[in-house]
């Protein structure tokens, strides 16, 4: 009797041995065009996103999250790369072709891996199971170019709930709903599957075409959409920093110069966008509860870049301002303890890094991104003490404490300087204020050494002539950001 009850205690140590030492699941998912102004629980504007509200309650958010820049107007595609490869931006493009991507680490470290949605990233996704990929955003319309021009032209043309235009509802089904009823398919059938799972589920919400059912759009009357205080008719540098108002897709999307009427409807549209994906993005987590894995699943949610939307007068995320560079990072799960909020600033490929840390997966030596586990644990206070950003030569970014350097190499007035601690809405200009003088000289030095460390060879002050051919092709190029 004492001997079996000797080995009943040892089956049970040995049990409770193998479940603690289980790989966890890692249920990773990723927005794309989404800034902090869509995150309810963040309090800028009026959008409404009850659950990502409890995910960023229910465990640790850092609300200094930065995409590094891009090398073309397609900025998601370079943020992807980045995330996929794990190497900084100058050195993304051939990282991505020339190293195993995020999910194949994932794989070869025993996770089954799976992908639905966005991928924009060049090449096949590399996941055991992928479902309805995505090369880029839904098809734009010309009906979706240049509008609102009137609350009469309203009237009468684009809606975001009509599905003649396609776009979001190309197929019948709204692309968000896609992506949430693949995922829905993937956690029934990882129920029963022994294997630790890793999800990568990538919306195209909240890009535009902005289209979401009417019932989301009433949500917000436009009596109640807020413009944003750093609105301007149009931005005073618009065309020598690349983004011309009537050549960039993304800042042809709103008549030029903009007015508070046409902000106001595509920020009504953009909110209500991003409430319909987070209603999905709710059904997924309903769904994890009830498989039984949630107890060991970690989650992370990020954005691929913010989005302006009329701030600074700009519509796309072609620029330095934190309205596009930062993006909600959350991440729950065992451990981790719920409310924790952090401000130390971190990019968002950092994703990349933590999913590893997590799995227990030692990182490659080309994976320059870094794990946010350290912070979240204590261990550390500081992931980079400088962030640097980029948008191919036409602007560059230091920011480094309570300042933000802007560089524009094309532009008569080439340098900006905010204080973002005072000033979060970017609007006082000092850098031709003597008092700040040592300040700028400061991170112009500090730049000189970031650019060495990101392998950025612009010479910001004398930069190469414009190629105006290169530029004239890139504007007939397909829709694709």
């Amino acid at each position: 009797m004492k001997m079996i009850k000797f080995f009943t205690l040892a089956i049970s140590i040995a049990v409770s041995l193998v479940a603690e030492t289980k790989k966890p699941n890692i249920l990773f998912i990723f927005a794309d065009d989404m800034s902090l102004d869509t995150i309810g629980a963040m309090g800028m504007y009026n959008c409404k996103t009850p659950n990502l509200d409890k995910l960023m309650a229910s465990g640790a958010s850092f609300s200094h999250s930065y995409n590094m820049g891009a090398w073309g107007g397609a900025v998601c595609a370079a943020s992807r790369a980045m995330l996929n490869s794990g190497a900084f931006v100058n050195r993304a493009q051939k990282a991505i072709k020339k190293y195993p991507h995020l999910s194949e680490l994932m794989k070869d470290a025993g996770y089954k891996t799976y992908m639905t949605g966005k991928w924009h990233v060049p090449g096949e996704p590399r996941f055991d199971v992928v479902k309805d990929p995505r090369a880029g955003m839904p098809r734009q319309t010309k009906e979706g170019y240049n509008r609102p021009l009137s609350p009469e032209d309203y009237a009468t043309g684009w809606k975001p709930w009509d599905t003649k235009h396609g776009g979001f509802w190309e197929g019948g089904t709204h692309w968000s709903e896609v992506v949430k009823n693949h995922a829905l398919d993937f956690i029934t059938q990882a129920t029963a599957d022994e294997k630790p799972f890793f999800m990568y589920i990538a919306f195209n919400a909240t890009h535009d075409p902005r289209q979401a059912p009417k019932e989301y759009i009433d949500m917000y009357p436009l009596d109640s959409i807020e413009l944003p205080k750093n609105y301007l008719p149009n931005y005073p540098y618009d065309e020598e920093i690349g983004c011309n108002p009537t050549g960039l897709r993304d800042e042809r999307l709103m008549p030029s110069p903009r007015t508070e009427y046409a902000v106001k409807i595509h920020r009504q549209e953009y909110f209500a966008i991003a409430t319909h994906m987070d209603a999905q993005i709710g059904k997924i987590f309903e769904a994890l509860e009830a498989s039984g894995k949630a107890n060991n699943t970690y989650i992370i949610f990020t954005a691929d870049h913010g989005l302006s939307v009329g701030h600074h007068g700009l519509v796309g995320k072609q620029n330095m301002y934190d309205h596009s560079m930062r993006v909600p990072f959350f991440i729950s799960g065992p451990g981790i303890k719920a409310g924790s909020e952090f401000d130390m600033p971190i990019y968002l490929q950092d994703a990349m890094a933590t999913s590893l840390d997590l799995a227990s997966i030692e990182k490659p030596k080309h994976v320059e991104f870094k794990s946010v586990m350290p912070l979240i644990k204590g261990e550390k206070k500081v992931q980079y003490d400088r962030i640097y950003g980029k948008y191919i030569n036409f602007q560059r970014m230091i920011d480094k404490g309570d300042y933000k350097m802007i560089m524009y190499p094309y532009a008569s007035k080439k340098v900006r300087l905010f204080n973002t601690a005072k000033d979060p809405e970017e609007m006082n200009d000092l850098a031709e204020n003597p008092e700040y003088a040592a300040k700028l000289a400061e991170l112009k030095l500090d730049f000189g050494d970031l650019q060495k460390e990101m392998g950025d060879t612009l010479d910001v002050y004398n930069p190469p002539a414009k190629n105006k051919g290169k530029k004239k092709k890139q504007k007939k190029k397909k829709d694709d950001h």
